[in-house]
């Protein structure tokens, strides 16, 4: 591309929207809706993070308490009822088994949530406490050289 070209598709796209000038990109899904997001920021509620943390660890809580209740009683249901030949024993069995497993597999699920939670609100505490320190670094920085141009 020519600089002469350059400056003619400047000039056209300054026309069409003189605030702003898009090249090489489609607007983003959240902009055209008008997110929050739209301006290009990651916004991360720590609030938010603690209640999704929260939930998963009170549903861990619960169903570690209370999922295995029904255990003893269908297991001697089950050996009860095949002890006198019924098909429905084995079938009782089967579904307490995966019962079990599922309990177990929602459990991790919910342990991995609530601790990955626990890690995202920790980090971005973390990242938002080096961000301000950079900052207020070049902030200090910038009153040096304006007290040194000054002088």
């Amino acid at each position: 591309m020519g600089w002469d070209e350059w400056e003619q598709l400047k000039s056209l796209a300054a026309e069409k929207d003189p605030t702003r000038m898009q090249l090489n990109r489609l607007p983003d899904e959240r902009e055209e809706r008008g997110s929050a997001a739209a301006d290009g920021d990651l916004t991360v509620d720590q609030q938010d993070l603690a209640a999704v943390g929260k939930s998963a660890f009170k549903l861990f809580e619960g169903l570690g308490n209370h999922g295995r209740d029904a255990w003893s009683s269908s297991q001697i249901a089950a050996k009860d009822l095949t002890a006198q030949e019924f098909e429905l024993g084995g079938a009782l069995h089967v579904v307490q088994d995966r019962w079990e497993k599922s309990l177990k597999t929602l459990l991790d699920a919910c342990a991995h949530i609530s601790n990955h939670m626990r890690f995202t609100q920790r980090t971005h505490e973390a990242d938002e406490y080096s961000v301000i320190s950079t900052i207020s670094s070049i902030t200090a920085l910038d009153k040096g050289f304006d007290e040194g141009a000054k002088r």
